[in-house]
């Protein structure tokens, strides 16, 4: 079970960032010319893929298993809580959206004062493919060797990367410049969730910590932390300013009004002010 979970922790984050870096090689794509911008980011593929055969064997190889689960348990821990950060916050309304559709835009204007298109290789265009691509693969080789060497899985944690790459290419190839309905922010979510719990379970295992059913012990510790995360959005989503509870958003106009006129058949003493038992405005400044 824990192999699976690395395995879907390593695509989703691999998933996430590929997103990002595919809307820079798309807008690369339009305004440059497709050959460049991936020709450029197969070039970072390749030394990625280098990265994580080579740092990966060599922890694998030279660092005690012991200190190697105490250091990359607690990186997997900042990794983790950067990450859910980020998605809390968004999915709490405390901040904006990721807005693909944006950096799209963005990235194509920007291109487009780079002069003409040259024959060949494009140096534009092989820059923007290459750089998207090794910024925000760089974080995934971190993530896939954190979490595949400590436990010897670096097969299977290059499989989940190695998974998501051409699955993104091919969502992204049919929704082209739709990316922003990609559920990028509950990825991170999981994302985050998994590197916080095998983060703290290696970090535990390191320094001694005998986890009740071994392995095992992975499940409680991601549904402890998904719990924390989703009394955190609640109640943080609840401090926004102008943001209904959700029990105040699940009631419509229809639902108000039908109490209203349920309230109304009843009899009210003499200057008794009528009141609504519903509002929507009431309930939406509330």
């Amino acid at each position: 079970m824990s192999d699976l979970i690395l395995v879907l922790a390593v695509a989703l984050a691999s998933g996430v960032e590929m997103v990002e870096a595919l809307t820079l090689v798309m807008a690369g794509g339009v305004t440059r010319g497709f050959r460049s911008t991936l020709i450029g980011a197969g070039a970072a593929l390749v030394i990625l893929a280098l990265a994580v055969g080579l740092l990966g064997v060599g922890l694998v190889r030279y660092l005690p298993l012991t200190a190697m689960r105490v250091v990359i348990g607690t990186l997997l821990l900042v990794y983790g809580l950067a990450w859910l950060r980020k998605a809390v916050l968004r999915a709490s309304g405390h901040k904006a959206p990721h807005d693909e559709d944006a950096i799209y835009a963005a990235t194509v204007a920007s291109l487009s004062g780079e002069g003409s298109v040259r024959a060949g290789i494009d140096p534009a265009g092989f820059l923007v493919g290459f750089k998207a691509v090794l910024l925000e693969g760089a974080e995934v080789v971190v993530i896939a060797i954190a979490l595949g060497a400590p436990s010897h899985r670096l097969g299977l944690a290059a499989l989940g990367a190695g998974t998501a790459v051409p699955v993104v290419g091919v969502a992204g190839a049919l929704m082209h410049r739709q990316l922003s309905r990609v559920p990028e922010n509950a990825m991170k979510m999981t994302v985050g969730l998994l590197l916080v719990t095998f983060g703290s379970f290696w970090a535990g295992e390191g320094v001694g910590v005998r986890w009740p059913g071994a392995d095992l012990f992975v499940l409680a510790l991601l549904a402890a932390y998904a719990a924390a995360a989703a009394v955190l959005v609640r109640g943080m989503a609840a401090a926004v300013p102008g943001r209904c509870a959700p029990r105040r958003e699940a009631r419509t106009d229809a639902t108000c009004a039908r109490q209203h006129r349920a309230n109304t058949r009843h009899q009210r003493p003499a200057g008794h002010p009528g009141r609504r038992l519903c509002d929507p405005a009431a309930d939406h400044a509330a």
